[in-house]
């Protein structure tokens, strides 16, 4: 399934899906929030997403990729177009519940349609496709420092009227619906939680998120906090962390030619623990910019890397497989958000010792990394 259009539509959605993982990120600075509510707001996303991605696989295994990405999109362009009036805390928290349903959906589904379209390079492809999500969390803070002055309204329409266009291009598309679509069936699942693999994928991913995410979420408010201005801070997330992302997608395509995924997976979260500690290590912008593009970097190839592994590993049932592995990332995201808002308690001051669990998370993946080789040695 090589369709020039159905990649350009695998593309489109990815991109919005990119910009959608940096909005929070974005708008939290102009959130007159306490940082418990802001980590609340981020736990209401990350419990959208785990729903959403727990249920989005069965639902792409039995009706279809299709079904599932302009189901997602719909609901993300039509929570887009209302966040900018809601008022409140709780409306808020509403409106990042309903956009991680939305992203949860997406995210299941739009992996499971572009591991498909090359089975032979299965890895290459995903790191490639993914590429486009760089591109789109780099994107959306970029707007919102140079060229929307910081308005959260133009931001969230722009992002909304993209959406819209990526579902009626997606709608228009042809994709193949599944090749064998049958009812899920609980026991099915029961079989795939039994083999201890996937629970080390799962684990994986439940880490990784937490760090990914975490960074998206979390660094523009931390350089903020550290005396950096925020036009500043936002071009750092967007110019360091997601084109670090950008950058190591398009170089691992190549490399994952040569090098297995096992290998690839491990050196990374290698890189992450040493960068994302030393980004925690100084309030100079230029420093804080390397350590931070050095960080996306190191983790631009781990999030498709693991998925191409993962369908390798689950030829049959392989978006439920997915489904499972990446509500485990963002129950990852769901765990750590309150976990730094505790942390942080009421005072930004402290919100560095919290951020601290990202490479403490990354030195964690090491070992699981480890454990996986050790079930799959020629992974």
């Amino acid at each position: 399934m090589s369709s020039p259009r159905i990649v350009l539509a695998a593309i489109l959605v990815i991109f919005i899906y990119g910009m959608m993982g940096a909005m929070l990120g974005a708008l939290m600075p102009g959130f007159a929030l306490t940082i418990e509510q802001k980590s609340n707001v981020a736990f209401a996303q990350a419990i959208g997403l785990v729903i959403a991605s727990l249920l989005a696989g069965p639902i792409v295994d039995r009706y279809g990729k299709k079904v599932a990405l302009a189901s997602g999109l719909a609901l993300i362009s039509l929570t887009l177009y209302t966040l900018p009036s809601a008022a409140g805390y709780t409306r808020i928290v509403i409106c990042f519940l309903a956009l991680g349903l939305g992203g949860g959906t997406i995210a299941t589904s739009i992996n499971a349609l572009s591991s498909d379209i090359s089975g032979k390079r299965r890895g290459s492809t995903l790191n490639f496709l993914n590429m486009f999500f760089g591109l789109g969390l780099m994107t959306a803070p970029f707007l919102a420092a140079n060229l929307l002055a910081g308005s959260a309204i133009s931001l969230c329409y722009l992002q909304a009227g993209l959406t819209t266009i990526a579902a009626v291009f997606l709608i228009a598309t042809p994709v193949p619906p599944p090749s064998s679509p049958v009812a899920f069936r609980p026991a099915e699942a029961l079989d795939l939680l039994r083999r201890p693999d996937l629970w080390l994928f799962s684990l994986f991913l439940f880490l990784y998120v937490a760090c990914e995410v975490g960074v998206s979420n979390w660094l523009a408010s931390y350089l903020i906090a550290q005396g950096i201005p925020k036009t500043t801070a936002l071009n750092i997330l967007s110019g360091g962390f997601a084109f670090g992302l950008l950058t190591g997608r398009i170089a691992i395509s190549g490399v994952l030619m040569k090098v297995s995924p096992a290998n690839v997976t491990l050196a990374c979260p290698i890189g992450m623990a040493i960068a994302t500690y030393l980004m925690l290590q100084t309030r100079d912008p230029a420093l804080a910019a390397i350590t931070v593009f050095v960080a996306g970097l190191a983790m631009a190839p781990v999030f498709p890397t693991t998925l191409a592994m993962l369908a390798d590993a689950f030829p049959v049932r392989t978006a439920t497989a997915m489904g499972i592995a990446i509500t485990a990332g963002w129950i990852g995201l769901a765990v750590s958000s309150p976990v730094i808002g505790a942390l942080s308690g009421s005072g930004p001051g402290r919100l560095r010792t919290a951020l601290y669990l990202f490479p403490v998370a990354s030195t964690a993946m090491i070992l699981v990394n480890l454990a996986i080789r050790s079930l799959r040695p020629r992974t």
